[in-house]
């Protein structure tokens, strides 16, 4: 009887978990097409923005084009590569890689797509199970998934600032790709 018992336990467990990874595992590939899109469209944006430009700032104390996109970079690496892979974090006070001083476009264009492709490769092997895990956010305690929509939300708001720099330089954004 307690077998009969444990068996119907194990049975109602499968059958509650399995729409749960389903959903974990759908929100991934989501999000894998939503990132790729957004990287496509990146790309794109700082492919049109002309390498005389690229030190225009909207503001004194605004990011200037060029920083906007490696600080796309930089902070792409971190949240993928750090908190949801957990290697340790690059120090922004020290890294060479995103910084923006003496890289052409061409280089800075070449250091963004090589992140995005990192973290697109991450992503793919990630384990949806840590989609609950938990961890430390600029003090605020957060989810794994959380990180992944905090990600996409940052992305979006540099490059709408890239966009501005583009539009007060007399220029025509890319058309809006659509799922990023």
């Amino acid at each position: 009887m307690k077998q009969l018992q444990i068996a119907l336990c194990l049975t109602f467990f499968a059958l509650a978990a399995t729409p749960l990874f389903s959903q974990q595992n759908e929100f991934i590939a989501d999000y894998l097409e939503r990132l790729e899109q957004s990287r496509k469209y990146l790309l794109l944006v700082a492919e049109t923005m002309p390498e005389e430009q690229y030190g225009f700032r909207a503001t004194s104390e605004s990011l200037s084009f060029a920083e906007n996109l490696m600080h796309i970079g930089f902070a792409l690496d971190w949240h993928s590569q750090s908190l949801l892979g957990g290697r340790e974090s690059r120090d922004w006070n020290t890294d060479v890689i995103y910084k923006v001083s003496g890289k052409s476009k061409a280089e800075m264009i070449v250091v963004v797509d090589e992140t995005f492709e990192a973290a697109i490769a991450l992503i793919q092997k990630f384990n949806p199970v840590q989609l609950v895990d938990r961890l430390d956010y600029f003090g605020l305690d957060r989810t794994k998934r959380q990180i992944f929509l905090l990600l996409a939300d940052h992305i979006t708001h540099h490059r709408g600032q890239m966009l501005v720099s583009m539009r007060l330089n007399g220029l025509t954004p890319p058309r809006y790709v659509l799922f990023q």
